[in-house]
């Protein structure tokens, strides 16, 4: 084990600054072939990581997409049933990434979040997106390789490898602990 892994493993977030944030958890997106892992095992991570942040009092948001300009959504466009909780944060996107025009730096801020855990689908996509537009607003980021997946495993693995590294902080759900 490298000294780098030892750190990671060590990963703890503070409950009161740190929000789970989960990207596109919705049917018609969790039911496409995706890649390295199903979507329903992204949904089983995500759902545990949703579970032990509500524990300790933590913000959970959940971001959804919808599409502009459409009279009716397409079906499965809500998020998985039994996802979200009481008092978690719903968010609705109408591009790529969570922040464009949702209001949703504001509601962070107002709650003294400065740490985003992020996870969803797609890791290169929406996931991505959302952690860009977060860094560039001065959040600390933190990645859930294990609560993602792509629509092909080597465009996962290029924005888990090569792209998030230089964001935040790449981990597994079971290295997210809380101080």
């Amino acid at each position: 084990m490298t000294v780098a892994d030892t750190e990671r493993r060590r990963l703890a977030v503070d409950p009161a600054r740190t929000a789970l944030v989960l990207v596109d958890l919705m049917d018609r997106i969790v039911g496409l072939p995706l890649e390295p892992r199903k979507g329903d095992e992204v949904l089983a991570t995500a759902e545990e990581l949703a579970a032990a942040f509500r524990a300790v009092g933590a913000l959970v948001v959940l971001v959804r997409v919808e599409r502009p300009g459409v009279p009716e959504q397409p079906p499965g466009s809500g998020l998985v049933s039994g996802l979200a909780a009481d008092g978690d944060m719903e968010i609705v996107k109408r591009t790529l990434g969570g922040f464009q025009g949702t209001g949703l730096d504001e509601r962070l801020r107002e709650r003294g979040i400065s740490t985003l855990v992020l996870g969803g689908v797609a890791t290169n996509l929406g996931v991505e997106s959302t952690a860009r537009a977060a860094g560039d607003l001065g959040y600390d980021l933190v990645f859930v390789e294990d609560a993602m997946a792509a629509l092909t495993a080597p465009e996962h693995e290029a924005a888990v490898r090569l792209d998030f590294p230089r964001l935040g902080t790449v981990v597994t759900g079971s290295e997210v602990h809380f101080v």
